[in-house]
């Protein structure tokens, strides 16, 4: 999908240089962070992507991630 939109010649500028050092597209760069900012934005969206990875690999958990899981959890301050 092509668009036509209006940025700040800093942002414009900033882009660019990021683009040319990770070596992608103006376009690849663009849609990056609109999608980072959507998912920020539209939690649901990552909960529903987190689903799908769940459903495609199933819910097994081994050992090494139950042990992972409990360190997380007790570095959280609830």
């Amino acid at each position: 999908m092509k668009v036509a939109v209006s940025i700040p010649d800093e942002v414009f500028s900033e882009a660019e240089d990021l683009a040319k050092e990770l070596k992608a597209s103006r376009s690849e760069i663009y849609s990056r962070a609109l999608g980072e900012f959507l998912g920020r934005h539209a939690p649901d969206r990552v909960t529903a992507a987190m689903n799908d990875v769940i459903a495609a690999v199933g819910e097994k958990s081994g050992a090494f991630s139950r042990r992972a899981a409990r360190g997380v959890l007790r570095k959280v301050e609830w």
